[in-house]
């Protein structure tokens, strides 16, 4: 390989890290998250700074319960997420929220998006999803945003 190809091939290489880690710091910048539901329906998950429907519920209410389920067993780690969603709109709905899990003392060891379409009104959805956790012991799940929108 000539100077002149490894010059160039070392310039792109630069300039492809700089535009990710650009590009990350970017995407990555909101700090914001909320506990997720344990399985009861309160009004306290919500945060006041959350738009507000005509009916004072909040669409967040509508993720009955976001948890780990440990399903390990025989010395091999299986971990899983699973939600319950309910549709309290008038509408046929999907859902996507993006949620993080951390240790006692703040750190993000996983996090992800997940999604639930098509809820017709009054539904209810449950779904699952493997996780790369090595324990539940002291991990934390926080909801770093939620949407519904019309389906």
């Amino acid at each position: 390989m000539s100077k002149h190809r490894r010059r160039i091939s070392s310039a792109l290489i630069s300039v492809v890290a700089a535009a990710g880690l650009t590009l990350g710091t970017a995407c990555g910048s909101d700090e914001s998250s909320t506990p997720a539901p344990n399985g009861e329906t309160t009004t306290e998950r919500t945060p006041p700074e959350e738009k507000q429907e005509p009916q004072g519920k909040s669409e967040r209410a509508d993720l009955v319960s976001f948890q780990l389920d440990d399903r390990s067993q025989a010395g091999i780690t299986n971990i899983w997420l699973v939600w319950t969603i309910k549709n309290n709109s008038s509408e046929k709905s999907n859902y996507s929220w993006d949620w993080e899990a951390v240790d006692a003392s703040g750190t993000r060891l996983t996090n992800g998006s997940q999604l639930e379409t098509n809820v017709q009104p009054g539904q209810t959805a449950k779904g699952e999803y493997p996780t790369t956790l090595k324990s539940t012991e002291g991990v934390k799940l926080n909801i770093t945003s939620f949407n519904r929108t019309a389906g």
